[in-house]
């Protein structure tokens, strides 16, 4: 499985963000080791999530080591791929995650956002019990997948997103809402969210 340019792309800007910006390229160990994983058909998601755990842990340690590469994820990776594995072997229906095929272009042949999508979509789609000690920790999750999303497809609309921003900061006013208060924080992210995702041919 050979990854596509933007999959390359975002595996080296996540590298870079997980390095604070130290560091904007792979060095030729890193990329040795990316084509090994290449080669042994790693998807480029699997690796990403292998950068957060292994720096979240690497966060907590008294004295993390300064020197990192792309050989200390082998841990975080082979984890990954195991789970990955059991989850395929297993008889549980997968579910189908639909209503990428009407996002709009560029947004559409974008990865991460892809990722995002489909793991927010695949929370809203497996609820637990309202009565579950999960519900909450579920419904937490699914929030947080689908503020990342937001986050993403944001940052796609760049300079266009003003004149809609503006609007909507007119409407709240309108209802005279106070800016900055704990309800008008409430109803920006609603209403912005829903706006963005509009935008782009998200149902939200």
């Amino acid at each position: 499985m050979a990854y596509s340019r933007e999959e390359k792309d975002w595996i080296e800007a996540e590298w870079a963000f997980q390095l604070h910006g130290r560091s904007a390229f792979l060095s030729r160990e890193d990329f040795a080791q990316l084509l090994e994983w290449e080669t042994a058909g790693v998807p480029a998601d699997v690796l990403v999530a292998a950068m957060e755990a292994y720096f979240a842990r690497r966060a907590k340690r008294p004295r993390p080591r300064s020197f990192v590469a792309f050989s200390h994820l082998e841990k975080d990776v082979a984890r990954a791929m195991k789970l990955r594995e059991v989850l395929q072997r297993s008889e549980a229906a997968v579910v189908p995650v639909e209503g990428w095929e009407s996002v709009k272009e560029p947004l559409h042949s974008n990865p991460r956002a892809r990722v995002a999508f489909e793991t927010w979509r695949r929370l809203q789609a497996e609820p637990p019990l309202p009565d579950s000690p999960a519900f909450l920790d579920h419904h937490d999750a699914e929030r947080k997948a689908f503020r990342a999303l937001v986050e993403i497809v944001e940052t796609a609309w760049g300079l266009e997103a003003g004149g809609p921003r503006q609007e909507l900061r007119q409407r709240l006013e309108a209802s005279k809402l106070q800016e900055g208060s704990p309800v008008w924080r409430l109803a920006w992210d609603h209403h912005w969210s829903r706006t963005v995702c509009l935008a782009w041919g998200i149902a939200p």
